[in-house]
């Protein structure tokens, strides 16, 4: 009789199963638990405390917010006094500085309630309406046209002092897959130590900015806390906003 094509195509594992009466073992590694603390394993970020940012490699890093400066409308001797103040600023720096600016779609809908709730409590009736019309007018052009709001930061650093790694232990230690319990303790015993030299290089930066006309503040924790948020959560954060930082799931929060 002869075997029909089935027979000669038989899968080779449930041969080797007839065989030895075995199931073969499973060369797929099944990864388990890998859900929240998967995502929160690939990131730079340990904790934030004190104001500060303490990344899982040891490193820290403080973030000031500057308010922007029109430049623009400046006179021509005073934006060569700006330029010529930043280029003295720069060259008096030991250390890298990263420079951040970052646009948001301005979120108006607490403005427009709260105009709407001012026009239902106003006695006035034209002015009941005129703020109704506004508020709505507002509304208009949002939805036409994105308009955007533009943040500035510094981040300062302060890292130990570096060793000469291959790409590929640079890169493994960056995202922090072997973070351990000890690990957490080290940095933890040592942050108050390396805060020191952390506010220095605050002073610093921020004195070499005021001279040039620029305001500067150090972002506190809960701010710190609330950009990382609206950063790593873009479209949730316009939704759901942060609550107490004491009823906060850290776990949760870099998502």
């Amino acid at each position: 009789m002869t075997p029909n094509s089935s027979d000669q195509t038989a899968p080779v594992d449930q041969t080797a199963q007839t065989r030895t009466g075995k199931k073969p073992k499973d060369t797929v590694r099944r990864r388990k638990g890998l859900s929240k603390a998967a995502t929160q394993r690939f990131l730079p970020i340990s904790e934030i405390r004190n104001d500060t940012v303490v990344l899982k490699n040891g490193g820290l890093r403080a973030v000031l917010g500057v308010e922007a400066l029109n430049f623009n409308l400046k006179s021509e001797t005073e934006q060569k006094g700006i330029i010529a103040g930043y280029q003295s600023f720069v060259n008096t720096l030991n250390f890298p500085l990263q420079i951040v600016m970052r646009s948001t779609k301005i979120n108006i809908d607490p403005y427009i309630d709260q105009l709407r709730a001012r026009a239902k409590d106003q006695p006035n009736e034209l002015l009941r309406d005129q703020t109704t019309e506004y508020a709505t007018f507002i509304e208009r052009i949002v939805e036409a046209a994105d308009i955007m709001q533009k943040r500035f930061y510094v981040v300062i650093p302060l890292d130990d002092h570096p060793k000469r790694k291959s790409l590929i232990a640079t890169f493994l230690e960056w995202i922090g897959i072997n973070d351990s319990a000890g690990k957490a303790m080290a940095r933890h015993r040592s942050f108050e130590r390396r805060s020191t030299p952390l506010r220095d290089r605050i002073n610093l930066i921020e004195a070499g900015l005021n001279n040039i006309g620029l305001t500067t503040r150090r972002l506190s924790t809960r701010e710190l806390l609330e950009l990382y948020y609206r950063v790593y959560n873009p479209s949730t954060s316009q939704e759901q906003k942060l609550s107490n930082i004491s009823d906060l799931n850290t776990t949760e929060l870099v998502l």
